[in-house]
């Protein structure tokens, strides 16, 4: 291993000791959230601590083996032999562990998110294609026992979603979906084409992850609109009898969120708040990444829709996701819900990427 990451891994370690003297102070119990700060920082790094020991263990073990691996015995340097290659292949496997536990984490991983999905150019066939795709990632969900719950939701003329929010509740929803952000192009022949001619639509998805504390994202009460009306989508006959409805715009921005899936106003309005502060932190996210021309290959959490990141082309059956230049002939599949082999994908790509700036950020 190289010397200057494994030099990395020491200071992890020694950090690990710091956190669990601290963790066993009596004063650590007086304060939930550094408490629960430093215990989540501890489970990020005491695998890659607990590595380095076995890392260090076996050296131990390796060098008595090639030491052995020299006796006089022929069946002691037999077996030492064999010994070697044993430690030689695990040491290996484990130097690959503790390169990928210095990689820093996603601290939005662990969030749920808003899924947005607008039909773009394509008239009736672009929101046709709106209603597949969030059929598409309500399977996925379902895959994954995550909960998805629509917040707002403007049908097309001839079916599908001119628009659509749902927010998305799970271990890993975050952290598995937040490539999905940008535009997607299908290709097909359209259901109202009597001609029979190919045409081409898109969808922009936004996938935004949900502010768990409200301190993140400053929202100035009076700098609000707040608008009540009837809902008009399912809910049953009271939220339609009722102003239930909620909008809220913000006006320095002119960010507009609306919730109406909850059977109350209070219900709505909060999860049109929770929705508003999600919008507002991600737009200042990107504001930032911009400002350090961050350009990275997946755009990974940049909300970046003006992007075409995949194409789903029905004449040969095939999706193509253009940032990694992976094509499967899969396509009845993946927008069955069958999304695992994209993602996977997106996640080992996403990985090599941060290793390779872990290299070239390390001393030589």
């Amino acid at each position: 291993m190289r010397p200057e990451l494994l030099s990395r891994l020491e200071a992890v370690a020694d950090r690990v000791a710091e956190i669990s003297r601290e963790l066993e102070q009596p004063a650590a119990a007086g304060d939930p959230e550094r408490l629960a700060a430093l215990s989540r920082e501890y489970a990020h790094l005491n695998p890659a601590a607990k590595a380095l020991a076995e890392y260090h263990r076996l050296e131990t073990e390796l060098a008595e083996a090639q030491r052995l691996a020299g006796d006089s015995d022929a069946e002691m340097a037999r077996l030492a032999a064999e010994e070697t290659a044993r430690i030689e292949a695990r040491r290996e496997t484990l130097e690959a562990e503790m390169i990928t536990a210095l990689l820093p984490a996603d601290p939005d991983d662990g969030r749920n998110v808003f899924l947005e999905i607008r039909a773009g150019t394509g008239g009736d066939e672009a929101a046709l294609f709106a209603g597949d795709l969030f059929r598409m990632y309500s399977r996925y969900a379902e895959r994954h026992g995550w909960r998805i719950e629509v917040l707002n939701a403007s049908e097309g003329e001839v079916g599908g979603f001119k628009e659509i929010i749902a927010r998305v509740s799970g271990r890993e929803a975050h952290a598995r979906l937040k490539f999905e952000s940008g535009t997607h192009r299908v290709q097909r022949v359209p259901r109202t084409e009597s001609q029979g001619r190919i045409h081409t639509s898109a969808c922009t998805v936004a996938v935004l992850p949900e502010v768990e504390d409200v301190d993140e994202i400053d929202i100035n009460p009076g700098e609000l609109r707040v608008d009540t009306y009837r809902a008009s989508g399912a809910g049953g006959q009271h939220v339609n009898r009722t102003e239930s409805a909620v909008r809220i715009t913000h006006l320095p921005t002119g960010v507009v969120v609306e919730c109406q899936d909850e059977r109350s106003q209070h219900q709505n309005r909060a999860r049109a708040m929770s929705l508003l502060q999600a919008k507002l932190l991600a737009a200042e996210r990107e504001r930032l990444s911009a400002e350090r021309s961050a350009t990275r290959r997946l755009q990974v959490g940049s909300g970046d829709r003006s992007e075409r990141i995949r194409t789903y082309n029905f004449p040969q059956g095939r999706v193509t996701d253009h940032r990694i230049g992976l094509t499967l002939y899969q396509i009845e599949d993946i927008l069955g819900g069958g999304l695992e082999p994209v993602i996977d994908a997106l996640l080992s790509a996403e990985r090599e990427d941060a290793l390779a700036e872990l290299a070239a950020d390390a001393p030589a």
